[in-house]
């Protein structure tokens, strides 16, 4: 048996064998940050020989961070994403440090900087890349004394998934494996998982709960979070002291209330609401709803959409619950949604009332892998104990709508 710097017992970790990296990490930190480290003593500021960074309190050579005066790190990955950039948001205001892992295969570096104005300092990133196990090795080396993952990287495109299956295999579930073998390797104890409603598939029963069945995928996208969740249920029973939380989240929408950060897609959205923006906008001739032939009250498809900030705080939730976990290992699954389904005429007309434009659109065919409808059922929120969605569809209309205004004037 080993022990640590503290001289606590730890168990051995495992040897798994790691690839090298294919090149170095780049690494971005607070344009302000003192050039020295006292533990490292990289570079030596004479006259302050024993502060640290302002912002974080680590160095930007060795990433050495003080114990006694910092704040807990939490590597997020896909930190720059939609959903991952404003949960930094939640998390810097809550007290954490959050570091972002991103590789920009769909986001802007532009977000950086309007992280920084929202949080008042800039967040530290690392652009790696979560497939790149030796990369990511080296992320968890040079970080250290991690507190928690908030898994976000992955491809989340239903219908591209059905196009392009075994690059969301590998980058999905590739992904987090690495992430899982690597928390093991360095003792890292909490991990929140991203994952979706779509493990459900078309259910038998409206509304969902987390006891609900899981039922063949159907889409590719749909599998890999169902293999996803498999694969941390395995880890956990075969690792002692990992918590971890898995929410199953609907569909998100809205922007971050300031307009400085929202849904970015790169080329033609695959989502709703950006279409529905951009077209608002003038930067697409009309909106496509796919399908009119539904089983539902106006033939299109039923989604529970839950405003991103809503969204975000629930993940800051769900870190805080399996913190204060009384088990030593534990594996909760928790539905993040609003408990109502509005369908995509709904939703437009929702736009329509908070903007006070007419939408163009046009019915196409139904998408591959789309389901019919889907949403939560509102007493299952106690499985996220503390939470509780506060915005409604217009309130996420209202803000998406302004963050897509403020970027036609003020673009990433």
């Amino acid at each position: 048996m080993d022990t640590n710097k503290m001289g606590t017992p730890t168990t051995k970790s495992p040897k798994i064998p790691i690839p090298k990296k294919s090149a170095p990490l780049r690494i971005q930190h607070n344009k302000a940050f003192n050039e020295f480290c006292k533990f490292c003593s990289s570079i030596q500021n004479p006259n302050k020989p024993d502060q640290f960074c302002k912002f974080c309190k680590f160095c930007k050579f060795c990433l050495f961070l003080n114990p006694m005066t910092s704040p807990k790190k939490v590597l997020v990955t896909g930190g720059a994403g939609y959903i991952g950039s404003h949960t930094v948001v939640e998390l810097h205001a809550a007290g954490y440090l959050p570091i972002i892992v991103d590789n920009f295969s769909n986001s802007r570096r532009g977000v950086l900087d309007r992280l920084a104005q929202i949080c008042g300092e800039e967040i530290p990133l690392i652009e790696a890349d979560c497939r790149d196990l030796a990369a990511m090795a080296e992320v968890f080396d040079r970080v250290g004394n991690i507190h928690a993952v908030i898994h976000f990287a992955a491809f989340k495109a239903v219908g591209e998934s059905v196009q392009k299956p075994a690059e969301y295999y590998v980058n999905n579930i590739g992904s987090l494996a690495n992430i899982l073998m690597l928390m093991q390797i360095n003792h890292v104890q909490h991990l929140v998982f991203s994952s979706s409603c779509t493990v459900y598939g078309q259910p038998d029963v409206l509304p969902v709960t987390e006891d609900s069945p899981t039922k063949p995928a159907s889409s590719p996208y749909g599998y890999t979070k169902q293999v996803g969740e498999q694969l941390i249920q395995d880890t956990v029973r075969a690792q002692r002291g990992l918590k971890a939380m898995t929410l199953r989240y609907f569909n998100p929408i809205g922007a971050h209330p300031s307009g400085l950060i929202g849904e970015l897609p790169l080329g033609v959205p695959n989502n709703l609401v950006p279409y529905i923006t951009q077209t608002a906008i003038g930067l697409r001739e009309r909106l496509q709803i796919y399908g009119r032939d539904y089983a539902t009250p106006d033939g299109t498809a039923v989604r529970d959409y839950i405003h991103v900030v809503d969204l975000a705080q629930a993940h800051l939730q769900a870190l805080r619950m399996i913190e204060s976990a009384p088990e030593a290992t534990c594996n909760y699954i928790a539905n993040v949604g609003t408990g109502k389904g509005s369908s995509v005429l709904e939703a437009v007309q929702a736009f329509e009332k908070v903007s006070g434009r007419s939408l163009p659109y046009a019915f196409v065919d139904r998408r591959p892998g789309d389901i019919e409808a889907v949403w939560a059922a509102t007493a299952d929120t106690s499985r996220l104990a503390g939470w509780q969605a506060t915005h409604s569809l217009e309130d996420a209309m209202r803000d998406a709508w302004h963050w897509q205004e403020m970027l036609a004037s003020n673009p990433i």
